[in-house]
C-alpha cells in the first residue's frame, strides 16, 4: 500500500503586493513566468524516483497569485504533476485566483484540471478593499464568483480578513453575510496580523495604523463563527468553516501532521519526519530547478519532543481536537503522562475539554489559543 503525500506548488508572482502581505510574491513580465513554469516543470520531473511510493491526494496551488499566470503555463505544470506523481482520480486539486486576474483559457485551465478554487475577497467593503491594497473591487469578486459557478464549478472557497484598518463590527458583518449569500462551499475567516516590513508594518511603527480594539475584534471573532453556524457553516479549525463534507483536505493535512511536498521558489515540505524549504533566490531557483537537492535550505529532522509538540498545538486548532488513542499510536506513550498536569490545569481554567479521550479547545481556549496552544510546548 502506497503512503500518501500531498503536494503544494508556489506561484510567487501577484499584479502587485497588498498592503499586509508578506509572502513570497512579486510581480513580474511574461517572460519571467514562462521561464518559471519552465523551471518548475523541472523540479516536478526530477523529483520521479521520490514519488513513485507516493500517492498524492491533494495539490494546492498557492501564492502569490497563481491566475496571473498564462493557462498555458498552469496546464503545462500540471501536466508534469499528472505525469510524475501517482495523483488519485478523486484528489482535491485547489487553485488559488483573485478577482480581476486570469486571461483567456483560464476557466478550460480550471475545468481540465482543478476541482476547488479558493477566491481572495477579503472585504465586501470597496474601501476596505483599497485600503488593503486589493485590486479588485467587490462587484468584481462578485463578476469572478458567478463566472465559476456558471461554468459548473461545484467547491469554492471565500477568503476574508477581520480586524482590518478602520473596519467597524457592522461592515464585518456585512462582509460575513455577503460571502454567505453566495453559498460557497468554504469561508476562510482570518484576523489580520500585521508583519514587520510590510506597508502596514511601517504604518503600525509610525502610528498611523488605526485598527480595530482588542474588544471590538474579539467581537468580530465571535460574530464570524455565530453569523456562519446560523448560515450552515460549521467551524471545523480556528478560522475556517465548511459545508458539511466540504473540509479543505489540503490543509487538514497539515493540521494533523500528513506528510507534503512543496515545488517553487521558497516552498516547504515535509516527508518522513524531515521539514525542509526551498531557496527564496529566484536566479537560483531557475538556475538549479532540475537538481532539487540544490535548492534545499533549513533541512531539519524533526525530533520527537519536535513531532508530538506540532501533534497537540497543531491538532488542537482543529475543533475535532486530538485524542489520546492517535497519540499512544504515533508516539507509544500515553498522553496524560507527558501532559497531565498541563491537561489538568487547561481543564481547571475551562480552557480545554476531555470528552471520552478526545481533548479539544472551548470557546474560551480558542478566543486566547496562542496563550493555550503555548502550554504544549516541552521544556
Amino acid at each position: 500500500m502506497k503512503n500518501n503525500l500531498g503536494i503544494y506548488i508556489h506561484i510567487p508572482f501577484c499584479v502587485r503586493k497588498c498592503n499586509y502581505c508578506d509572502f513570497l510574491s512579486f510581480p513580474a513580465d511574461d517572460d519571467t513566468k514562462r521561464a518559471y513554469a519552465r523551471a518548475l516543470v523541472r523540479e516536478i520531473r526530477a523529483y520521479g524516483e521520490t514519488a513513485a511510493d507516493r500517492e498524492v491526494e491533494t495539490v494546492f496551488i498557492g501564492g502569490g497569485t497563481p491566475s496571473v499566470m498564462p493557462a498555458d503555463c498552469l496546464a503545462d505544470i500540471m501536466k508534469a504533476v499528472t505525469s510524475t506523481f501517482d495523483v488519485r482520480p478523486d484528489a482535491e486539486i485547489t487553485m488559488e485566483m483573485n478577482p480581476g486576474t486570469g486571461g483567456e483559457g483560464l476557466l478550460n485551465f480550471l475545468f481540465s484540471y482543478v476541482n476547488r478554487v479558493s477566491i481572495g475577497l477579503q472585504s465586501a467593503d470597496d474601501a476596505e478593499l483599497q485600503e488593503l491594497g486589493r485590486i479588485h473591487t467587490w462587484q468584481d469578486f462578485l463578476s469572478a464568483y458567478r463566472m465559476l459557478r456558471d461554468a459548473g464549478m461545484k467547491n469554492i472557497n471565500v477568503d476574508l480578513i477581520s480586524a482590518i484598518p478602520n473596519q467597524t463590527g457592522e461592515s464585518w458583518l456585512r462582509t460575513l453575510n455577503c460571502a454567505a449569500d453566495l453559498k460557497p462551499e468554504h469561508i476562510s475567516a482570518y484576523s489580520l496580523i500585521v508583519e514587520e516590513g510590510t506597508p502596514f508594518g511601517k504604518r503600525k511603527a509610525e502610528g498611523s495604523l488605526k485598527l480595530p480594539d482588542e474588544d471590538l475584534e474579539r467581537r468580530m471573532y465571535a460574530d464570524t463563527e455565530e453569523t456562519l453556524a446560523l448560515r450552515g457553516y460549521h467551524r471545523y479549525e480556528i478560522s475556517n468553516y465548511s459545508l458539511p463534507g466540504c473540509e479543505c483536505r489540503h490543509n487538514v493535512r497539515y493540521w494533523t501532521g500528513g506528510d507534503y511536498l512543496g515545488l517553487g521558489l521558497g516552498s516547504s515540505s515535509l516527508m518522513d519526519h524531515v521539514r525542509w524549504k526551498n531557496t527564496s533566490d529566484p536566479d537560483e531557483y531557475l538556475r538549479s530547478s532540475a537538481n532539487p537537492q540544490e535548492l534545499l535550505r533549513d533541512m531539519e529532522s524533526l525530533s520527537l519532543k519536535s513531532q508530538i509538540e506540532e501533534f497537540m498545538f497543531l491538532g488542537l486548532r482543529m475543533t475535532e481536537g486530538v485524542t489520546e488513542t492517535e497519540f499512544r499510536k504515533r508516539f507509544d506513550m500515553d498522553m496524560n503522562s507527558l501532559y497531565g498536569d498541563v491537561l489538568e490545569k487547561l481543564e481547571y481554567e475551562e480552557m480545554i475539554t476531555d470528552e471520552g479521550g478526545r481533548v479539544k479547545l472551548t470557546g474560551r481556549g480558542v478566543d486566547v489559543s496562542n496563550r493555550v496552544l503555548a502550554e504544549f510546548l516541552l521544556d
